[in-house]
């Protein structure tokens, strides 16, 4: 091994694994270097390298199965964690365990010789940034930090401005970016799945090929962050050699996403969609799940990732066990417990290949794979404005879904409508799309484009999932640390009201007109309704039962507790204010603050209409 390389990726939830490290590793296993990848408690993580470097010092294997133990006194330095293993304290290994306490608080952490860090979006700020700098206690003095991403290409200066690290702007598409002299275009190379296998964070979408077959977008739309994170168009990237790595490597994966920002736009679109063809993803596609045993055992006797394939491989004995009889599971452990493969610190990969022979009968009998569909989704949206008939019926040849269209502005609807129309008309039922607001929209805007959607799934027999997205300034030096930016047409009772019903819809808006009018209203005017209504009314619509009026009538004595229908006495009382007092309670209710001593009213009118906004959820729910 040549050097000792660290990837780690802030501990965020995030949907999709990070592309860019799983490359960065692929690239420095190809330099023969020992690489690791790591999300999740950088302060557990510390803890974990120097017990892993106590355990190495001492030689003494059986304290494996106490590593979880050693790991917490290690961090904490609470002797009842020494306790719980036998015969441990007053021995001669506690003295050598005390220096390494030691050393965690010193953080003299076991050295890497590059450290990357990768950042997502901005509004992770502050996690990135602590993720940053505390990353920097494991790179050895003469070593190199790598900081790199989305967050570093929009906001370079104030990554450097708070951790003193110069990050890597845009994309690794160059020769010698990383290596001066190496030929390899990092951007270009295939995913090492196997570092996702090392840590326990389960990205919700891992069961797929990831890439992209271009990159950027030729349009320059003012909301977007494409033109500085890619801002050359590529027209066409191959990407058979990389699914073609990926099978060999780590098995066959279930889907395709393409990360494209615009691949209507390429020139080589039907070159595009042919590849995907020849991947594997033509209409009506199908495909059988590789075996797992297969995929860590070939990887372990090739040499490659050990440290993952051997957690691995754990896991699925402990699978094996759980489908084993009693008796039979039983027998299985011993059989386990006398190898040492009851635990990742324990396990080595010799004494896994000798107990392979045993293992793999065992596999094959519990875990049978059936056929399955599989499906290619270009995640980033396709252009309603470029979507022909003929690039349509090309895109019906592949087995997508969901088909993404873009539907950001309420001006471009008869573009998107005309879209949505040409994938129907070859075939393709299941889109779904994202929904800007609160940029220079007005709230209604968003209403007309969700009904839009909810009236073509009745008109064409299609399925629309919409997801409504709010607009976020990542680059404004004013906001890129937090979520509170506020459109022109927008105010946080509108946010917070939109948000709620989301909350309750998982986020998304499907068919069925009922469904939407129950959520958003009949019309324009019943929207607006559910904009200014309170919040607790909003999720409890129509779910007021006996005890929960009573409950709310004990509490605001002004209310009848007798067929009480709070949400519509709101909006009679509500309704019924002047002008000028409306005016003047809308611009209390916009601020979206209604505890004691956030606004100032002495109007009873007005305190009487405001008197619904601090009925909480936990008061409905009885918590209070």
């Amino acid at each position: 091994m040549n050097r000792k390389v660290l990837l780690i990726e802030p501990n965020y939830k995030n949907k999709y694994p990070p592309m860019g490290l799983m490359k960065i590793a692929t690239y420095y296993r190809r330099c023969n270097d020992d690489v690791r990848f790591f999300k999740g408690d950088l302060k557990k993580f510390a803890a974990q390298l120097l017990c892993e470097e106590f355990c190495s010092e001492i030689g003494e294997l059986s304290l494996g199965k106490y590593f979880p133990k050693l790991i917490e006194y290690i961090k904490v330095g609470k002797y009842s964690s020494l306790d719980a293993i036998p015969d441990f304290r007053g021995s001669k290994y506690e003295e050598i365990i005390k220096t390494y306490r030691q050393k965690y608080k010193n953080k003299e952490f076991p050295q890497f010789d590059v450290v990357g860090v990768t950042t997502l979006f901005t509004f992770y700020w502050k996690q990135t940034v602590d993720t940053i700098n505390y990353a920097k206690n494991f790179c050895k003095a003469e070593g190199k930090m790598l900081v790199g991403g989305i967050a570093s290409t929009i906001l370079p200066d104030y990554i450097y401005e708070e951790t003193g690290i110069k990050p890597h702007i845009g994309l690794l598409d160059k020769e010698g970016d990383l290596d001066e002299g190496n030929t390899d275009i990092i951007d270009e190379l295939p995913l090492d799945y196997s570092i996702l296998e090392e840590v326990d964070y389960e990205y919700p979408a891992h069961n797929a090929y990831f890439g992209y077959m271009t990159r950027g977008c030729p349009r320059n739309c003012a909301f977007c962050a494409v033109k500085t994170l890619e801002p050359q168009y590529k027209n066409y990237i191959g990407i058979k050699h990389q699914v073609e790595y990926v099978d060999e490597h780590f098995g066959a994966q279930k889907d395709l996403l393409l990360m494209d920002n615009n691949v209507f736009a390429s020139n080589c679109f039907e070159q595009i969609i042919d590849e995907i063809k020849e991947c594997g993803f033509g209409k009506g596609a199908t495909y059988i799940p590789p075996n797992e045993y297969d995929v860590a055992i070939k990887n372990l006797k090739a040499g490659y990732n050990l440290r993952a394939y051997i957690k691995k491989i754990i896991k699925l004995y402990d699978k094996i066990a759980e489908k084993l009889p009693e008796d039979e599971s039983g027998e299985f452990y011993l059989w386990r417990e006398e190898r040492g493969l009851l635990y990742v610190e324990t396990a080595t990969c010799e004494e896994i290949c000798t107990f392979d022979e045993t293992v793999r009968p065992l596999y094959d009998k519990l875990f049978h794979k059936s056929k399955r569909a599989r499906y290619i989704d270009f995640n980033q949206g396709l252009d309603a404005r470029l979507a022909t008939d003929k690039r349509m019926k090309k895109l019906s040849e592949i087995n997508i879904r969901p088909l993404r269209i873009a539907f950001d502005h309420y001006e471009q609807r008869d573009v998107y409508i005309a879209a949505v129309k040409r994938a129907a008309k070859y075939g393709i039922m299941e889109l779904s799309n994202y929904l800007l607001y609160n940029f220079e929209d007005e709230p209604k805007e968003l209403y007309y484009r969700m009904r839009i959607n909810v009236d073509l799934c009745e008109e064409l027999g299609v399925t629309i999932y919409s997801f409504p997205m709010k607009y976020h300034p990542i680059s404004n030096p004013e906001y890129f640390k937090n979520r509170d930016y506020l459109g022109e047409h927008w105010n946080r009772k509108f946010i917070r009201a939109v948000q709620a019903v989301l909350n309750s819809t998982k986020g998304k808006i499907g068919k069925g007109v009922e469904f939407f009018e129950e959520a958003f209203g009949r019309d324009l005017d019943e929207f607006y309704k559910i904009l200014w209504m309170p919040e607790t009314f909003i999720i409890y619509r129509r779910k007021y039962d006996k005890k929960l009026r009573e409950r709310l009538a004990d509490r605001y004595q002004n209310h009848s507790s007798e067929d009480c229908d709070l949400a519509n006495e709101w909006w009679t009382k509500f309704c019924s204010l002047p002008a000028e007092k409306l005016e003047i309670a809308k611009s209390i209710i916009s601020l979206n603050k209604f505890k004691e001593g956030d606004y100032e009213c002495t109007d009873k009118e007005i305190l009487d209409v405001l008197s619904y906004y601090s009925i909480t959820r936990d008061i409905a729910e009885g918590n209070i």
